[in-house]
């Protein structure tokens, strides 16, 4: 057997022990998050059953260490959110070390959205697609720091692109994840329904003019409420993938993600049904908020 493999799966022991004896304390009452982490961790105690069974635990296994991979990721998010729930979690505005955003947690369980968003369309969605988007990105911060270190900008090109792809991925949905809540729907409020009435005349006419928006997006993109510090409103805009055909200087509020990982595997080809029921799941307070904190920017309009 390989020297470093050995020490590797030997390692993977130990920390497997180690990690469902800290779950199962932490886990008084198990929820859907926490019993997806064990769900998981059984499937890698079966892979590390099977290496040695069928003789190839001399030489790495990839799908081995790709589950080592998800149960890691799976709990790290059953401690954020439970330290979520404890209100522990303490906001940082220090500056993100080039190369290292973090897959953030979601402030509910994967099945909290049902049935407008199913469980595994969420896990999915989040666990896979958002972290390939911090993977994307975090890799093109470091290669573009080795580009200045070297002076070697012969693919900045390609790099600046993957940034900006994978950059407005990862700050997207970690919007839309905080846009959305279990007890969410209804109508927004205070300001900013004001500002909705006095932008689009009634919020029956926004609600038609961002639900076309979404179900007209070409291909993959999103439906983007924002800010406007320039117009000094509110605006509607589509992107295509994450970051195409849509304005700078604007600050996004509420998202829909109608790429579709988002909705296929539960809508199938009915875009508009998805993009109808996605109304009874907006949290208007986390949109109110960041509402307030855009309208504090002022600029001269132009």
């Amino acid at each position: 057997m390989d020297h470093n493999w050995h020490v590797y799966v030997s390692k993977v022991d130990e920390w497997m022990t180690n990690l469902e004896q800290q779950a199962e304390k932490k886990l008084e009452h198990p929820f859907a998050q926490g019993k997806y982490f064990f769900r998981e961790l059984e499937s890698l105690k079966k892979l590390r059953s099977k290496l040695f069974e069928a003789n190839r635990g001399s030489s790495v296994d990839l799908a081995f260490t790709h589950q080592v991979e998800r149960v890691e990721r799976a709990y790290e998010q059953v401690v954020c959110i439970l330290e979520n729930s404890r209100n522990e979690q303490i906001l940082s505005n220090q500056p993100v070390p080039i190369g290292g955003h973090r897959l953030p947690p979601l402030p509910y369980s994967y099945d909290a959205l049902e049935p407008v968003i199913a469980e595994e369309i969420m896990r999915l969605h989040h666990l896979e697609h958002h972290q390939s988007y911090v993977d994307g990105l975090n890799k093109a911060e470091r290669e573009m720091q080795n580009a200045r270190e070297t002076d070697n900008y012969d693919l900045i090109r390609h790099w600046e692109r993957e940034a900006a792809f994978h950059g407005a991925g990862h700050y997207l949905h970690t919007m839309f994840w905080a846009n959305m809540s279990p007890t969410g729907g209804g109508e927004p409020t205070g300001e900013l329904s004001q500002q909705i009435i006095q932008d689009f005349g009634s919020y029956e006419m926004f609600k038609r003019h961002f639900s076309e928006a979404a179900k007209k997006v070409q291909g993959a993109g999103w439906a983007l409420l924002v800010w406007s510090p320039r117009a000094n409103r509110l605006e509607i805009l589509q992107a295509e993938f994450h970051h195409l055909l849509s304005q700078q200087d604007a600050i996004p509020l509420l998202g829909l993600d109608v790429w579709e990982h988002a909705y296929y595997l539960q809508y199938k080809n009915n875009r508009g049904e998805y993009v109808d029921k996605f109304w009874s799941i907006i949290d208007w307070e986390n949109v109110n908020d960041r509402f307030e904190q855009a309208r504090k920017l002022q600029w001269e309009s132009f």
